[in-house]
């Protein structure tokens, strides 16, 4: 058999391989994220906005004096600029996360694997989706408590 029959063949299979693979992937996002992609988006642009929200509440009401920003970006953004600069540091990493997020869902829409695609889409933004989450309810505690 010659070597380019060997390689299609060997490509074939594996396309098989990863076609039957697929269901399962887009199942296990379904299960992390079970609405429509285009939700998911909106939800972490609101998180965002409440965590701006959330910060500048923490930061300016809260009954402890000794709240800082810790994060390192955030910290910079709003030494550098105020909470306007912040605003405007989170809603750009929320859009090239978002951005990233896109583009890998079409390259696998575009390669044949739609189900890989809102896989992807869901594990790139799951991760920030749930620390927003964890800062958000940590912002309030700290904003209400002071030192919990």
């Amino acid at each position: 058999m010659p070597i380019g029959d060997l390689m299609k063949n060997r490509l074939r299979k594996s396309t098989e391989r990863e076609r039957s693979l697929e269901p399962s992937f887009e199942a296990f996002s379904r299960l992390l994220w079970p609405w429509a992609e285009s939700k998911l988006g909106l939800f972490i642009t609101s998180m965002a906005i409440l965590d701006s929200v959330s910060t500048y509440t923490a930061l300016k009401l809260s009954i402890n004096n000794q709240v800082i920003e810790v994060g390192p970006i955030a910290s910079w953004a709003l030494k550098t600029g105020g909470f306007p600069y912040l605003f405007l540091v989170e809603m750009t990493i929320i859009a090239v996360l978002l951005l990233l997020a896109i583009l890998a869902r079409l390259f696998y829409i575009r390669l044949g694997f739609p189900g890989y695609g809102r896989t992807a889409f869901v594990f790139l933004l799951m991760p920030y989706t749930i620390i927003i989450m964890a800062v958000v309810f940590n912002n309030i505690l700290v904003t209400f408590l002071g030192q919990y």
